[in-house]
């Protein structure tokens, strides 16, 4: 199981797997970034000894894992940020027919008005709140300068987050698929929370 855990992560194209998994998955949310990151993260405690004492080369790096993932979902609320801005009426028309894309976009603009971004720091860890943000600051013109540095922020917590279930979950139960199961459970629980704290009206 270990030795096939390793050769799965291993080697420095799981870098670039990860980075094009978070890029794209603003855009189709459905892809299994989060648990890629997570697999890659236990093989990273595997590889460095942490958990099992094996593997000493061929592991991902924890900090480049953090790394790679946080810069590509920056960039990829980037690329949703800028087509949005760019979508123009027909873009427009298509947030005024949902409910849920219309309140999203009010409350973002009332966020950062306020200078609380930390609603996209939230998004980030929610199904699909990374797209709502990104796509809903971008149609309504927000200005890059109130909506980048969170979305940093929000990537860097993600990433760490992330990471760091795959990681301290193959120290403490072994780098086997059950830290790894479990290690995405968090990570959906994560998601749970902050999607039913976004659609709570705010105080």
């Amino acid at each position: 199981m270990l030795e096939s855990l390793g050769s799965l992560a291993g080697g420095p194209w799981i870098y670039a797997m990860v980075a094009l998994s978070v890029l794209l998955d603003v855009f189709v949310p459905v892809l299994p970034s989060g648990v890629l990151v997570i697999t890659a993260a236990t093989a990273a405690a595997a590889g460095s000894g942490a958990a099992t004492g094996r593997f000493p080369h061929d592991a991902p790096d924890v900090l480049a894992l953090i790394f790679s993932a946080a810069t590509a979902s920056v960039l990829g609320d980037l690329v949703a940020y800028r087509l949005a801005w760019r979508g123009g009426e027909r873009l427009d028309r298509a947030i005024a027919r949902s409910r849920r894309l219309t309140t999203a976009q009010e409350r973002l603009g009332e966020a950062l008005s306020r200078g609380g971004g930390a609603l996209v720091v939230l998004a980030r860890f929610a199904p699909a709140g990374r797209s709502v943000v990104s796509l809903c600051a971008g149609a309504a013109h927000r200005r890059a300068r109130d909506f980048v540095p969170w979305s940093a922020l929000a990537g860097l917590s993600w990433a760490a987050y992330s990471v760091a279930l795959g990681y301290f979950g193959a120290r403490w139960l072994g780098a086997t698929w059950v830290a790894t199961a479990v290690s995405v459970a968090a990570l959906f629980g994560a998601g749970a929370a902050a999607g039913f704290l976004m659609r709570r009206r705010p105080a």
